[in-house]
């Protein structure tokens, strides 16, 4: 089964797509004319420095994930079996599945970059090396249950969204040495309770298209399941008011044999994330079993002799993948009560620190 994945808002890059606007003329100036601006000076030039700003953002990733997947399609031949799309990704997904055409989605998403574009007040943060349960007793605990997750990336890996205030207030919450904590350089609180008028509005936008059922099988970031056929409308403004459900997706597709998945469109993102999803939930069927058992050297004891021998920087090579020469970011910590394990520079995720093995300095 070949499934096509589709990264959304944080992976732009100015430069991107820069050999598919000279091969997809006609598309290009499609995009310009609905856009107002040449899509191609905002990838490639950026020259007024908006390609962060999200009414900008999210067209551009848009365009520049079509043109890769037409490209896919001009070199292959072949669709793939499944599509999914995380978050702005999504759009590229139901394109993928002829649920509309390049215009119509490209209007849809810059109409929903506007009202995302419109938010304040709102901030987001990366929570790591906590599951859901433990982020959602501690928001609890402290008086913030008006913070929503918003992004489920891994199983480790969570975005918090709320209020500007209360995402400040729970930043020392989560900075107690056994979690990071990353703030996200958004002014809104996207996929949150927050985004309820954009909702509303996008949702009456959303009344006066004309969309397709899927032609193929299209993975919802609100169910991490596929989607129905009568709900994609309301698929699609749910999404903006819930979070997105990655990890529970890509968990959902690794259940199926022989599965391959493939990113298009720019960067390596999604792929990474993969990755991270596949080792953390490895790990996991590997580790809960052990939980019972009585162990001469528990994770606690492995961090505390870790943390002696080895300072923040030092550099390690994994021994079950191929990752590159990889330099610690923070101390090492226990995982979920008992994965003793370490955030590394390099691949942006934890290591199990069984799982690596020290780079000898050059001489």
């Amino acid at each position: 089964m070949k499934v096509y994945v589709f990264p959304g808002q944080g992976a732009q890059k100015k430069g991107m797509g820069s050999s598919l606007f000279g091969e997809f003329t006609d598309l290009t100036r499609a995009a310009d004319s609905i856009l107002g601006y040449s899509i191609k000076e905002l990838c490639l030039e950026d020259p007024d420095g908006l390609l962060d700003r999200t009414q900008y953002t999210q067209p551009a990733m848009y365009v520049v994930n079509a043109l890769s997947y037409y490209k896919k399609l001009r070199e292959t031949g072949l669709v793939p079996d499944v599509v999914a799309g995380h978050s702005l990704g999504e759009y590229n997904a139901l394109l993928a599945a002829e649920v509309f055409d390049f215009e119509t989605g490209l209007r849809l998403v810059r109409k929903r970059g506007e009202l995302m574009g419109r938010a304040s007040g709102g901030g987001m943060a990366a929570v790591l090396n906590a599951s859901e349960p433990e982020i959602r007793a501690i928001l609890a605990d402290n008086g913030l249950d008006s913070v929503d997750l918003a992004n489920f990336n891994t199983p480790s890996q969570i975005v918090i969204s709320g209020r500007a205030e209360d995402i400040d207030a729970a930043k020392p919450l989560f900075q107690t040495g056994n979690h990071l904590f990353m703030p996200l350089r958004t002014s809104g609180a996207f996929h949150s309770r927050y985004m309820e008028p954009a909702r509303a509005e996008f949702e009456e936008f959303l009344a006066g298209m004309a969309l397709s059922k899927p032609r193929i099988p299209v993975i919802s970031n609100v169910t991490a399941r596929a989607y129905e056929d009568h709900l994609v409308k309301e698929s699609l403004t749910q999404q903006m008011v819930n979070a997105v459900r990655w990890s529970d997706s890509m968990e959902h597709l690794l259940g199926h044999p022989g599965v391959e998945f493939e990113e298009i469109g720019h960067g390596n993102v999604l792929t990474k994330l993969l990755e991270k999803i596949r080792r953390e939930l490895r790990n996991a069927k590997k580790t809960l079993p052990r939980i019972a058992e009585k162990t001469t050297e528990n994770a606690g004891e492995m961090v505390r002799k870790w943390n002696e021998r080895y300072a923040v920087g030092a550099r390690f090579r994994s021994t079950t993948g191929n990752y590159g020469d990889l330099e610690t970011a923070t101390a090492a910590t226990v995982l979920f009560g008992h994965r003793a394990a370490v955030y590394m520079n390099g691949y942006r995720g934890y290591f199990d620190l069984r799982e690596l093995e020290p780079v000898a300095a050059a001489q």
